[in-house]
C-alpha cells in the first residue's frame, strides 16, 4: 500500500463542480470548466500513450505560456512521466545542453528555431499536441501512483553556474499549494492571474497549483505586459484575487499609462518575490491602497515563507519576508550549522513537505546542498526578529538577480573568455533602476586588444541568454586577485559602489 499517492485536484473538482470555471487561455480566448479540462487531460493521456510515454520518461516543452501546457503537465502526471519546461529565453546551445542532460523522449515547441535533439528524441509543435488532443477520445483514468516519484524537472542554476534539474514531486506540488493557500488567504472563489513563465517554478506550480486545489480559476496570459496586466487586473468580468510578480514588474505597472489600481477591486494583494524589495517600495503599495505581500521560496522549495494580508503588519514588517508555511520549518543556521539567537545573521536553512529531494543526474549536488538531517542549505543569509518574521540579508555571494532572473557570473564568464580579445575577466552584479541589478565586466583585454562594448555583447548573445549579458564592460589592467590566485570579487564590488557613490 503507498504512503502517499499522486493528488489530483482536477479530477476531484470535475466530480465536486464540474461546470465550475477552471481557466481562461487569454491568447485564445478558450475557457474551461473543471469537467471539460479534466476530460481535456484524459484526451492528452490518449495522445501521450499513443507516442509510447510511459513512467519516468521526459517530455520537454519551449514555449510561452498557455493553458494546454497545464493539460500536458497534467497528463504526464497521471502517467508517471516527468514535464520539462526550458527556459525559451535561453540561446540554441543552452537549450541543447539542457536537453543532452534530460534525454527527453519528446519535444514540444511554439517556436520555429530548434536545438540540436538528444539520439532518438523528435520534436512537434504546441499546435500539433492541441490538435491531437481535440481529436481524441478520453482515455481510461489511469491508477494513480506514488506521489513521491519526480513529475516535474525544473533547470536552475548552481553555484558553480553549471544548470542541474531540480526534481518536483507532486507532494512538493501540493505542499507548495498548501503553504500557498494558508499564508495567501486562498480560497474557492479565487482567481489568479498567471503570465509568469511556466519554466519558473512561480509559473508552473505556485500560480497554478493554489487556484486548483481549492476549485477556484487560474486565468494564462502569454507572458507579461505593463498595460495589458493592468487591464486584466482590472478587468470586471474576472475579478482577479492573486497575482504574482517580482518587484521589476510592480515598477512597471505604476509607470505604465493606464496605471489605475481603484480598479483591482477584488484583488487581495500583489504577491512579490525572486529579487529584492525594498521597504520603501512597500509602502508607497500600501499609501495606494495596494497590499505588496513580499515572499520567498525557490525552485528547490516552492513557497516556503510569506507576508500575512494586514496593512498594519505589512507596513510594520517592511522588507521581511514573513514566517514559514504550514508544512515547512526553517532554520537560521551558523557555519557550524548550529541555530543562531534571534537577530543574528544565518543562512536560511528549509525542511519540509515541500523540499526537492534532489538533482536530475546530480546526486553529487544532493550531498553539498543538503545537511545531515535533510535540509536545504538556501544560501541565502536571513535574520529572524523576536515576533519571527525572517528578512534575507544577502544572497549567495556571486550571484546576482536581473528583472527576476538568477545570473551566474562564472556562467557569463565562460562566454566572454571565448572571445579572442579577453584575455581575463571577472563579472559582478551592479545595481540598476530598471532590473534591480545587472552585469558588469571587468576585463583585461589580450596583449594589443581593445574590445569595444558592442562587440561583446554580440559574442555574448551567441552563445548566452539576453538577460545574462553584462550591460557594463570596463578594461582594466588586471584583477584583483588573493595569494592563491583567486580573483577577489569583493574588491570589484567595493570599486562598483564606491563609483556610483554620492559625492559629499
Amino acid at each position: 500500500m503507498l504512503d502517499f499517492i499522486t493528488p489530483d485536484p482536477v479530477a476531484m473538482h470535475a466530480r465536486l463542480r464540474p461546470a465550475a470555471l477552471a481557466c481562461i487561455d487569454l491568447a485564445t480566448g478558450r475557457r474551461w470548466s473543471y469537467g471539460a479540462l479534466d476530460a481535456d487531460i484524459l484526451r492528452a493521456v490518449r495522445v501521450l500513450a499513443g507516442k509510447g510515454i510511459s513512467r519516468g520518461e521526459r517530455v520537454a516543452v519551449i514555449a510561452r505560456n498557455c493553458v494546454d501546457l497545464i493539460v500536458l503537465q497534467q497528463a504526464l502526471m497521471r502517467l508517471g512521466a516527468i514535464f520539462v519546461p526550458l527556459n525559451w529565453r535561453l540561446s540554441l546551445p543552452e537549450l541543447a545542453r539542457l536537453l543532452a542532460d534530460c534525454t527527453p523522449k519528446l519535444v514540444y515547441t511554439d517556436f520555429d528555431a530548434a536545438p540540436v535533439l538528444p539520439e532518438g528524441c523528435w520534436l512537434e509543435q504546441v499546435s500539433t499536441f492541441i490538435d491531437e488532443v481535440r481529436a481524441a477520445d478520453p482515455a481510461p483514468r489511469p491508477p494513480r501512483h506514488s506521489g513521491f516519484d519526480t513529475c516535474i524537472i525544473l533547470y536552475t542554476s548552481g553555484t558553480s553556474g553549471v544548470p542541474k534539474g531540480a526534481l518536483l514531486t507532486s507532494q512538493f506540488l501540493l505542499a507548495t499549494a498548501v503553504n500557498f493557500n494558508v499564508l495567501g488567504e486562498v480560497d474557492t472563489g479565487c482567481v489568479f492571474l498567471c503570465d509568469s513563465p511556466m519554466f519558473h517554478v512561480i509559473g508552473i506550480v505556485t500560480q497554478i497549483w493554489p487556484p486548483i486545489l481549492r476549485g477556484g480559476t487560474f486565468i494564462v496570459s502569454p507572458g507579461f505586459d505593463p498595460e495589458a496586466t493592468n487591464e486584466r487586473l482590472g478587468h470586471p468580468d474576472w475579478g482577479v484575487t492573486h497575482y504574482f510578480c517580482v518587484p521589476q514588474m510592480a515598477e512597471a505597472l505604476r509607470h505604465a499609462g493606464n496605471f489605475d489600481p481603484s480598479r483591482w477591486r477584488r484583488l487581495k494583494a500583489l504577491f512579490t518575490g525572486g529579487a529584492p524589495n525594498p521597504p520603501s517600495q512597500i509602502r508607497w503599495w500600501l499609501d495606494h491602497g495596494v497590499k505588496m505581500v513580499d515572499g520567498y521560496g525557490m525552485t528547490e522549495t516552492g513557497t516556503t515563507l510569506g507576508m500575512p494580508l494586514s496593512p498594519e503588519m505589512l507596513r510594520e514588517k517592511a522588507g521581511a519576508v514573513g514566517v514559514a508555511g504550514p508544512l515547512t520549518s526553517v532554520s537560521i543556521v551558523d557555519e557550524n550549522d548550529e541555530e543562531v539567537p534571534d537577530g543574528v545573521p544565518g543562512e536560511v536553512v528549509i525542511f519540509g513537505l515541500n523540499v526537492t529531494p534532489g538533482y536530475w543526474n546530480r546526486p553529487e549536488e544532493r550531498d553539498r546542498a543538503f545537511t545531515p538531517e535533510g535540509g536545504l542549505r538556501s544560501g541565502d543569509i536571513g535574520v529572524r526578529d523576536a515576533d519571527g518574521y525572517i528578512t534575507i540579508v544577502d544572497r549567495r555571494k556571486d550571484m546576482f538577480i536581473s528583472g527576476g532572473e538568477n545570473v551566474y557570473p562564472v556562467e557569463v564568464e565562460a562566454a566572454l573568455i571565448q572571445h579572442d580579445a579577453v584575455r581575463e575577466v571577472a563579472v559582478i552584479g551592479i545595481p540598476d533602476e530598471r532590473w534591480g541589478e545587472v552585469g558588469c565586466a571587468y576585463i583585461v583585454p589580450a596583449p594589443g586588444q581593445a574590445p569595444q562594448a558592442a562587440e561583446l555583447v554580440t559574442h555574448c548573445r551567441s552563445l548566452i541568454a539576453h538577460y545574462k549579458v553584462p550591460k557594463d564592460f570596463r578594461l582594466v589592467p588586471e584583477l584583483p586577485r588573493t595569494g592563491s590566485g583567486k580573483v577577489m570579487k569583493h574588491v570589484l564590488r567595493d570599486t562598483a559602489r564606491a563609483e556610483v557613490a554620492p559625492a559629499r
